[in-house]
């Protein structure tokens, strides 16, 4: 798991949308979507269900946005502190 993986799976729940996630973190959408299957297989468990154009986090899904939110945030702070 990677810190990028991370970013792009808490940009698509939130936007709820490859194509808008992509944007969001400027990225090529097919790159976003590569990472996002990475996460999936390296988790074990599919993230998303994908609907069309849009996607709905599952079950499994549920259970890491808050993680992952937090282990961003806490990325952030220490990247804010040492550069004080």
């Amino acid at each position: 798991m990677e810190l990028h993986q991370l970013r792009y799976f808490v940009a698509t729940a939130e936007a709820g949308s490859v194509t808008r996630a992509a944007a969001r973190c400027r990225v090529a959408q097919p790159s976003l979507s590569q990472q996002l299957r990475k996460l999936e297989s390296h988790l074990g468990a599919p993230l998303f269900d994908r609907q069309g154009r849009g996607m709905t986090l599952t079950g499994a899904g549920q259970a890491l946005l808050p993680r992952a939110r937090r282990i961003l945030a806490d990325v952030h702070e220490v990247e804010a502190d040492l550069l004080r």
